[in-house]
């Protein structure tokens, strides 16, 4: 483990790490989005070639197909693969339900796709991005670019009848322009600093037109696994009410650090 590393992402890595020990051979796995989720394919790359594990990779974004390909995951579409073993992803935020925010990286679409087409999610995420309600990350809204602006005054009105905090909303920018995700579509931002019911919430605004899809993940997470600095693991899974407790050690792992930037 290099020691310029930051306890942040020995967190990440280490949630991601204990996490890949669930895809088992000839699975076909979702590879999320976001720099957590890159620890995950790395660690699943040194699978594949240190036990020559054989997987097929559904990547959510076209930026994890590319990292997935570079560390020799085989990738398909979804279309091709039509049913997912696991998917493993990252979250912006998680409650005690396991319910998500996610989105943050701007993939939010195609990772709601894959994680519903799977038998099974698993998210893993460092001890910071859990919260007692959602709310404190922006919420991503995915809307078509045609209209946008009516649009997110639709939603801001809709949010006036809504048990929220906040009702700013903010058009995501890359630069001066806005930010276009893989399908081509805008990432309306919706700061709410709190969301008491989050599934009214996601019901109403994919109820928008113009709304492609919002980032909120109800009922979708089986469990989750929170990564420590130290190499502590929490897993938690939501369908058993189990929770365990467990120790990465990852004091040498020069296969996933040597293709790090």
């Amino acid at each position: 483990m290099p020691a310029e590393l930051s306890p942040i992402d020995k967190a990440k890595f280490a949630a991601a790490r204990r996490a890949v020990d669930f895809v088992e051979d000839g699975m076909k796995v979702g590879l999320g989005t976001g720099s957590t989720a890159a620890w995950m394919v790395r660690c699943l790359g040194e699978r594949v070639r240190e036990e020559g594990l054989r997987l097929t990779g559904v990547p959510t974004s076209s930026r994890t197909a590319d990292l997935a390909r570079q560390v020799g995951i085989e990738v398909v579409g979804l279309d091709e693969a039509k049913w997912l073993d696991l998917t493993i992803d990252g979250a912006d935020e998680f409650d005690a339900q396991l319910n998500l925010i996610k989105g943050g990286g701007g993939a939010l679409l195609q990772e709601k796709i894959v994680a519903t087409a799977s038998d099974q999610m698993i998210v893993i995420a460092d001890a910071a991005k859990e919260v007692v309600q959602l709310g404190a990350f922006p919420l991503p809204v995915e809307v078509v670019p045609f209209g946008w602006q009516t649009t997110r005054a639709l939603i801001e009105e809709m949010l006036v009848s809504m048990d929220v905090l906040g009702r700013q909303t903010t058009l995501r920018l890359n630069g001066t322009q806005p930010f276009v995700t893989d399908e081509g579509n805008y990432i309306v931002d919706l700061h709410l600093n709190r969301i008491a019911n989050t599934r009214q919430l996601s019901l109403v605004l994919n109820q928008i037109p113009g709304v492609v899809e919002n980032g909120l993940f109800v009922d979708i997470c089986d469990m989750v696994i929170i990564g420590g600095a130290d190499g502590k693991v929490e897993i938690r899974d939501i369908n058993e009410g189990t929770v365990a407790h467990e120790r990465i050690d990852f004091a040498d792992e020069p296969n996933i650090f040597s293709d790090l930037d």
